[in-house]
Parts: structure tokens; C-alpha cells; sequence
């Protein structure tokens, strides 16, 4: 895999939004950290842009993301908000000239169309906060950009809080996002191939059923078979109908890979949570699951 170049102070980051609209008086903090850590930032053409829930059309959210990847000022490119849209785009952006001269592509949730979409081109992205809310997480999340941002040295240790987890050691690649968008993606050119792989998945506001039908889904398309290691994020908020579904979230993903032999681990501080911290997907990590601790070595 391609790392994109480390952030030199002065550099200069594209600031977009592939799905909602945001307005810049939403985005003021987050400048004000960007500028703290030394860098520049470039607002893209759909921020203040509204067209329904959307930041302009897909036309303009295509357009200005592609400036974004093309221009050779712009060293890394940070999505400003979720929501739903970066789909509806990902088939008119030519990535030509980014496979070039690879930059940081920073979101996640509906960011995950990117994330999956570009590991297929061979190049590591950061599953990290959006723009919009970053100043109301833990410190740990802002620090944790920054450090990948710089290129330094960076992982992530945990307590093992969770009685679920499987515990064991795995080394792979690590891949993933958003459970629901991994799941939409399915037999797309974007669909992500998990074979020997570390998946990550994370979701909000799910049904139960619905966390079930997808995990089973991916069982039947062979994404977990093959696995060597298994992260799940915050699953936040999840909803229940009227005569309950009888699992929790996490009890319906270790069902679904209780067959196979990989380490498993819970409540990993990435996702819809507060301390949302970063994954560089695509790079070769080493997961480390036991009774006491969680650790991720980048």
C-alpha cells in the first residue's frame, strides 16, 4: 500500500463536504485547530452550500472534491461532515492524478465510500473524525490525527473491558468503516476484499435486525471467513422493535463469526462515540487482544 506524504507546518488542507451541507460558523473550531497545529486550510466551493440536505448537487460535490484531489497545494483533504451522499459522486471523480501524488483523504461514517473505494487503488486513508464536531471529543481523538498527520510513530492501547472478547493476536491489513456503508457497497467496484485482512466496523442507530441481516450477509459473501482479526467500534444507539430481537449488537456480530478462529475485540474507541480516535486503513497492523488489554501497533 502507498503511504500519502506526512504534513509539513504550512501545508495546506482541503477542507469539503461529499455529503450534508455545513455552514462555516459550524466549522470555526476546527479551523482554529488546524491553524494550532500549523497548517493552512483551503475552504472547498460546498461549504455554506445547501441543496436540500445535501452541500450543493452532486455536481458540485464531485467538482469540488476532485480540485481538492487534483490540486498539487492541497496535501491532505478532510471531509467536513457525514450524513448520506459521497455515493452518489464516487463514479465521477477520477483519481487519476491522486494515485500520482497520494494525500490524506480524513472522514469517516458515509466516508467510508472513499476509504473502500480507494484501498482498491492500493492507498492508505484515515478513518478519523469529521471537521464539525471534533472539538467536543476527547483530546485523544485530535491528538491521534495529528500524529498520523505528522507521520510519527502511533497506537492504541486499551483496557479489555468487554467479556466477548476473543482473545488472541493477529497481524494483517486493516480495513473497514461504517458497518451499514460496507454493507451498501457490496458488489460495487468499491466493495472491499477482506481476505487475510483486520476489519473494522462501527454503526449508529441501527435496528437490531437490521445489524443481523448485514452481518449475515457478509458471512454469505465470505468477508469473514477469511479474516484474521475482527475490531468493532462504538455501535451507538442502537434501536429495537416492540417484542425485542434478543441480542445486542455485539452479540450479533460474534455469532456471526463464531465459527472461525481470529481474535475479536469490543468497544474499540473508534466510531459515532466520543473518543473517536484515528485508523489508518490499509496500513499492516498488529492487533493484540488479551484478558487485560486491547493494542493496535501501527
Amino acid at each position: 500500500m502507498t503511504i500519502p506524504a506526512s504534513l509539513q507546518k504550512g501545508d495546506s488542507i482541503g477542507i469539503v463536504s461529499t455529503a450534508r451541507s455545513i455552514t462555516i460558523q459550524e466549522l470555526k473550531p476546527f479551523l482554529q485547530l488546524i491553524e494550532s497545529w500549523g497548517f493552512h486550510y483551503v475552504l472547498g466551493n460546498t461549504i455554506d452550500v445547501f441543496e436540500h440536505q445535501f452541500a450543493g448537487d452532486d455536481s458540485l460535490r464531485g467538482q469540488d472534491f476532485q480540485q481538492m484531489l487534483d490540486n498539487p497545494n492541497i496535501k491532505a483533504i478532510w471531509c467536513a461532515r457525514g450524513g448520506y451522499g459521497t455515493v452518489r459522486i464516487i463514479d465521477s471523480l477520477d483519481f487519476s492524478e491522486f494515485r500520482k501524488n497520494p494525500k490524506w483523504i480524513i472522514g469517516y461514517s458515509d466516508v467510508t465510500v472513499l476509504h473502500s473505494h480507494i484501498h482498491n487503488l492500493g492507498i492508505e486513508t484515515l478513518h478519523a473524525n469529521m471537521a464539525i464536531d471534533i472539538n467536543t471529543k476527547t483530546e485523544e481523538t485530535r491528538s491521534s490525527i495529528e500524529k498520523v498527520l505528522g507521520g510519527k510513530k502511533y497506537e492504541i492501547k486499551i483496557a479489555s473491558e468487554n467479556e466477548l472478547n476473543r482473545i488472541g493476536n493477529a497481524k494483517g491489513e486493516l480495513v473497514g468503516g461504517n458497518l451499514s456503508l460496507l454493507f451498501s457497497l457490496l458488489g460495487s467496484p468499491s466493495e472491499i476484499n477482506t481476505d487475510g485482512k483486520i476489519l473494522f466496523i462501527e454503526d449508529l442507530d441501527e435496528m437490531l435486525y437490521h445489524i443481523d441481516r448485514m452481518m449475515v450477509n457478509f458471512k454469505r459473501n465470505g468477508l469473514l471467513k477469511n479474516l484474521v482479526g475482527l475490531i468493532v467500534g462504538g455501535m451507538s444507539d442502537m434501536r429495537d422493535n416492540t417484542i425485542p430481537f434478543g441480542k445486542t449488537a455485539e452479540e450479533i456480530v460474534l455469532e456471526a463469526v463464531s465459527e472461525y478462529n481470529y481474535p475479536v475485540c469490543f468497544n474499540f474507541p473508534a466510531g459515532h462515540i466520543n473518543d473517536n480516535r484515528a485508523l489508518i486503513l490499509g496500513r499492516v497492523v498488529q492487533m493484540q487482544v488479551s484478558e487485560n488489554a486491547i493494542n493496535l501497533k501501527f
